[in-house]
């Protein structure tokens, strides 16, 4: 084996894929590859793709491409959801050389081992025969003083519009003892923040024998020493449980922020997405669970111009995100998924029309953000601290999710500290330091 090869990474997506990155890079680096900036050369450029809207796919292409570019004799290998979903696709691509898809992605660091013997250009099976969670080696994904768990993967809703289902496979649980001994192991490392990640976190447990739900892995999690803060990645309005809401507001380590895997706030939309409830459900449930939690916020994805979807039915949406409030949201103008049901609907919208629906949408997301965030004007926050600037100003993320900038601060990073907003720029929280948490 040559372990003088340096290797490239660039990871598209979610923080699923960010995760299984990081621990794809971390055992080749304790191989001897010695880790280099993507934009220099390399001798091993490893895309890690992901293929949720068509942008995505063609940003992967692009990033293939440029990989050959920066070294046309290296070896480019892609993997991730678009090399699950479409590998014979992308090997016609002449700059790349290997493909792997997400059934494989965990046997990356064998195959790359031997690569220079491999015939075989694609590594990719049956996704849906994955009965089980794959176990990745314990590498942090670290993102300032937080640290993120993975503690399940796939999905089996099949949303009319969604094509992740083809690239992750079914639901698949982590077990409990190892999601606990990867955090206890972090917790070691000073970490104070965990965020809780998956492709669907709400059918976390449902497929493993023993009796735990998210509900039960959070009560756990939270008992853990060491553990400070929780926050919970993307969850389903649906999943929003009555005992969720109760756990919420029962321990204060669970952060008050909640990223809404939202989409539409019309009924008629809702049910052609095959999502299973109509925007009553969003309504009662987030107001319920804002009711029940001091400062709770939330985010969210949407789509505009699902097909099908009149003016009106986009105006249910607009309305009801603007009665709700939301402290951010990133909006998707929809477009075709192969294999997707909606991708046969007929009654696509015109490109104008989702380009000013999205735009809408944009100035409504500006326009709440201030809204959410002078609320706290002249009241006490607290902010892990995740890094000093030159200016002496440090900045990190309150309890809900929203980015402080303290001035003259003397905590240290990954310190907790209390914070009074003065003011609001832009959408940026200003705050002067109260005193160290005890």
């Amino acid at each position: 084996m040559n372990f003088n090869k340096k290797v490239a990474f660039y990871t598209l997506g979610c923080k699923v894929n960010q995760y299984e990155s990081e621990s794809l890079k971390n055992q080749l680096v304790k191989l001897g590859y010695e880790e280099e900036n993507f934009e220099n050369k390399a001798d091993i450029y490893i895309v890690n793709s992901c293929t949720v809207t068509s942008i995505a796919d063609k940003k992967t292409r692009n990033i293939l491409r440029r990989a050959k570019k920066l070294n046309p004799d290296s070896i480019v290998i892609v993997t991730g959801c678009y090399a699950q979903t479409n590998s014979k696709e992308l090997l016609e691509i002449e700059e790349i050389d290997f493909v792997v898809g997400n059934s494989n992605k965990s046997e990356l660091v064998n195959f790359i081992k031997d690569i220079e013997s491999k015939k075989t250009k694609i590594l990719s099976e049956d996704i849906f025969q994955e009965k089980a969670y794959e176990e990745y080696e314990f590498a942090t994904l670290r993102e300032m003083s937080r640290a993120y768990i993975k503690i399940q993967d796939g999905c089996n809703n099949f949303c009319s519009y969604c094509k992740i289902p083809f690239g992750r496979g079914k639901s698949r649980s982590r077990s409990l003892e190892s999601i606990c001994k990867e955090i206890e192991i972090l917790t070691k490392e000073e970490f104070k923040e965990f965020i809780i990640i998956g492709i669907n976190l709400g059918a976390y447990g449902e497929d493993l024998e023993a009796d735990v739900d998210l509900e039960k892995l959070l009560e756990t999690i939270v008992k853990i020493d060491g553990v400070e803060r929780v926050r919970i990645g993307s969850m389903y309005p649906d999943k929003i449980s009555d005992g969720f809401i109760e756990i919420m507001k029962n321990n204060s380590k669970l952060m008050p922020h909640l990223h809404i895997s939202l989409q539409s706030c019309d009924d008629t939309v809702l049910k052609r997405m095959r999502r299973h409830y109509g925007a009553s459900l969003i309504e009662e449930r987030l107001l319920k669970l804002r009711d029940n939690i001091e400062n709770m916020e939330y985010t969210a994805d949407v789509i505009v111009g699902f097909p099908g979807e009149t003016d009106e039915m986009f105006e249910n949406t607009y309305n009801l995100i603007k009665q709700i409030g939301f402290s951010d949201l990133h909006v998707f103008q929809y477009s075709d998924r192969e294999k997707t049901l909606a991708s046969t609907f007929t009654d696509k919208i015109d490109g104008n029309v989702k380009k000013q629906r999205a735009e809408k949408l944009e100035a409504l997301r500006k326009e709440m953000a201030e809204e959410r965030r002078k609320q706290y004007i002249g009241k006490e926050l607290e902010v892990l601290v995740e890094e000093i600037k030159e200016d002496g100003c440090s900045y990190g993320y309150s309890e809900n999710y929203l980015r402080v900038k303290t001035l003259n601060a003397i905590a240290d990073v990954n310190e907790l500290v209390k914070v009074e907003i003065s003011k609001l720029e832009k959408e940026l929280l200003i705050a002067n330091e109260k005193g160290k948490r005890d």
